[in-house]
């Protein structure tokens, strides 16, 4: 069975992973289910013996790995990304279970490549790492013990984007989406605003950042409507100077 075309736009970002065995493991996660594009940011050891001997028959995979020095690099050009999480977090973007995030990415692929992301496995990614990605899935494990390890979580996922991608409906909307680089430019120059007018707390900027990543997130930029934005603000930074 050949793999569904979508999953060829879908990217597995694993974020400064220490166990090189890891890698491998989820390497071969992803291979099973049809995804090749594994992208790294800032292992602990990559390459290493312990991926290739974890990855069995996906050394392709970790061969044609693509390391990143930032999780915005390995984001770049994406139109949509997921972070996966094992807890639900205060200022969080929209929570999914990882079925109808898998469902999500796989129509917003029609429009660009997009990408879920997987943290560091004893403390998984901050809310400031989170806060990079349009939306937060999370695995629904049985409350008494919700521990998986990192290649049981990227096998989960992987799983249900391959599902996703058989039976998805594309109901995409008309506009093309924001772009990763679109959406980060126009939240720094929101906050660049707010400072200017005085509308951050300056003993806790990033809390109304949060919050309004959160409602920008959830609202699901347009690339038209992310440039409107950015010169909107532009413009009232000019008015304020």
């Amino acid at each position: 069975m050949n793999s569904p075309a979508a999953l060829g736009r879908v990217r597995i970002v694993l974020f400064q992973t220490s166990h090189p065995g890891n890698i491998g493991a989820a390497a071969r996660a992803m291979k099973t289910m049809g995804l090749s594009r594994l992208f790294l940011v800032k292992p602990k050891n990559f390459p290493h013996a312990d991926a290739d001997s974890f990855a069995a028959g996906a050394i392709d995979v970790l061969e044609r790995a693509t390391v990143c020095a930032s999780l915005d690099e390995a984001l770049t050009g994406t139109v949509l990304s997921v972070a996966s999480t094992a807890r639900r977090r205060a200022f969080a973007q929209e929570t999914l279970d990882c079925r109808e995030a898998s469902h999500r990415l796989v129509v917003e692929s029609q429009a660009g490549e997009v990408a879920l992301v997987f943290g560091q496995e004893r403390t998984g990614l901050t809310t400031r790492e989170l806060s990079k990605c349009g939306l937060v899935a999370m695995i629904p494990t049985d409350a008494a013990y919700p521990v998986l390890n990192l290649a049981q979580a990227v096998q989960v996922f992987a799983y249900e984007l391959r599902m996703a991608a058989g039976i998805a409906e594309v109901k995409r909307r008309s506009g093309h989406p924001a772009t990763h680089e679109q959406t980060e430019r126009f939240y720094a120059e929101l906050e660049k605003t707010l400072y200017r007018i005085d509308l951050l707390d300056p003993k806790q900027p990033r809390r109304m950042i949060q919050r309004l990543r959160r409602l920008f997130s959830r609202a699901g930029l347009e690339s038209e409507e992310a440039n409107i934005l950015i010169g909107l603000l532009g413009v009232i930074q000019s008015k304020v100077e």
